[in-house]
């Protein structure tokens, strides 16, 4: 799939729900790979502070970024809708240190998405694939997350609350899931008894029935309506008994929905789309991040993942067909089948055999595949990515002038599968093509390089 950005700028303009500032927040399109990033419009020179999980200084109420002595905090409704409806880069301006909390939810920034729409980029979205369990966990809440591996990206939220109103909740969301109507519409909840604490704390000044789901689950003494009566609006109605303050706006399980909604913008922080499950008990901004960061530490130990080989998947290309495509015969041939092809990226296999004529010759008595070869299946499978999106492929060549920065990093033995991923580093100018190849066995990187080749049309 290709990454997308807007097809134009969103603003809005809101309270913050912890400063009680007056807001005004663009969603501005961005270049491909450019991420997710918050723009400080107030402050000089509007320096950048990328949303990346390691960034991230105070999970108290909501999820707060920090570079130097920059901040801002309430970014996660934001980056969930972001997220959910597969916008891969974005600028977002603020003019304040937080995001405005406009109706609690990120309702208002999927209807501004939808309504604009996205436009499509000249590169492939990265993947991060879950290939195994992973579990974070916090033993004073005992909040636990859990990443399983799955083809496609889910959450499912449990909640539990020692409350008469709420006790145990569940949401769930995946590729069938309505976001928009589903998950957006979920907005922040906050028990009556919590908020005397909060605004001891300087939070929730901005903090409105207009903007959250407001909770009373147990009576309230004289004293501390009272001590509410002295911090809230002028003519707030204190609540005499149990249940919600504005209940004609809430949703069924509308705390697990947004439990939900913000494990998604908290997950966003982890810098690429995951394709795996995750299953969340008694989530918050804390063990999300936490989950978040041990992503980021996966992601940043590797430059790319090792691609996902399904022998009984058809290929894209056979044998037969990279005949077609290349000249090579046997025994310089080296790649077997093509599995994946996308507009600027192509990946490919070589079964290495024991009966290969080079181990004949090649450290005999302890086979070891040639390094030249290793780079020349790559090279091999780089001019695949060229020749098979010309109209007569066939009928041209590809012809390596240089090949840069080759690291052999573990040998290659009879028995092991050769998976290559070639991506262009630039868009084909004058018949030149600028390409970078890793080579794996499993999840192990074994070799590197980049090519450049001259596409030549055949005498």
């Amino acid at each position: 799939m290709q990454q997308q950005t807007l097809n134009e700028a969103l603003h809005f303009e809101g309270i913050g729900l912890h400063t009680g500032l007056q807001i005004t927040m663009t969603l501005q399109p961005a270049p491909v790979n450019t991420g997710y990033q918050i723009r400080r419009t107030d402050v000089e020179n509007a320096p950048l502070i990328p949303a990346l999980a390691e960034l991230v200084s105070s999970t108290d109420r909501s999820t707060v970024l920090k570079k130097g002595d920059l901040s801002v905090s309430t970014i996660e409704h934001t980056l969930s809708a972001l997220y959910a409806l597969g916008v891969d880069n974005c600028i977002i301006e603020v003019n304040a240190p937080e995001c405005p909390i406009l109706t609690g939810n990120s309702q208002p920034i999927v209807e501004a998405i939808q309504r604009v729409g996205l436009a499509e980029q000249k590169a492939e979205r990265e993947y991060y694939v879950i290939k195994k369990r992973m579990e974070v966990s916090d033993p004073d809440t005992g909040a636990r997350i859990i990443l399983l591996p799955d083809e496609e990206f889910g959450v499912d939220a449990h909640i539990s609350y020692p409350s008469p109103l709420l006790g145990n909740q569940f949401a769930s969301y995946d590729s069938h899931t309505d976001y928009a109507s589903e998950i957006a519409p979920a907005r922040s909840f906050v028990f009556v008894r919590e908020l005397l604490p909060l605004i001891q704390k300087g939070l929730i000044q901005g903090g409105q029935l207009s903007n959250a789901l407001v909770i009373n689950d147990r009576e309230l003494s004289n004293e501390e309506r009272e001590e509410l009566a002295k911090v809230l609006p002028q003519g707030t109605e204190i609540p005499t008994t149990i249940g919600f303050l504005n209940p004609n706006e809430a949703l069924s399980g509308e705390p697990a929905r947004h439990k939900l909604l913000d494990i998604i913008g908290d997950l966003a922080l982890a810098g690429k789309f995951i394709r795996g499950h995750v299953l969340a008990y008694s989530p918050g901004h804390g063990i999300n991040n936490k989950m978040a960061r041990l992503l980021r530490k996966e992601i940043k130990q590797i430059e790319a993942q090792a691609p996902v080989y399904d022998p009984d998947k058809e290929p894209i290309l056979d044998i037969n067909r990279i005949k077609e495509l290349l000249p090579h015969r046997y025994p310089f041939l080296l790649v077997d089948k093509i599995i994946e092809i996308g507009q600027d990226s192509i990946v490919g296999v070589k079964s290495v055999s024991g009966n290969e004529p080079f181990f004949v010759g090649h450290f005999p008595n302890e086979p070891v595949m040639p390094g030249v070869l290793i780079v020349e299946a790559m090279a091999q499978t780089g001019g695949l990515l060229v020749l098979s999106a010309m109209e007569e492929g066939s009928d041209f060549s590809t012809y390596f002038l240089k090949i840069n920065n080759v690291k052999f990093r573990q040998k290659v033995v009879p028995g092991d599968t050769l998976v290559f991923r070639l991506r262009m580093m630039s868009e084909i100018v004058r018949g030149i093509a600028n390409m970078r190849g890793l080579a794996y066995v499993g999840e192990k990187l074994v070799c590197e390089a980049e090519f450049m080749a001259q596409i030549v049309k055949n005498n």
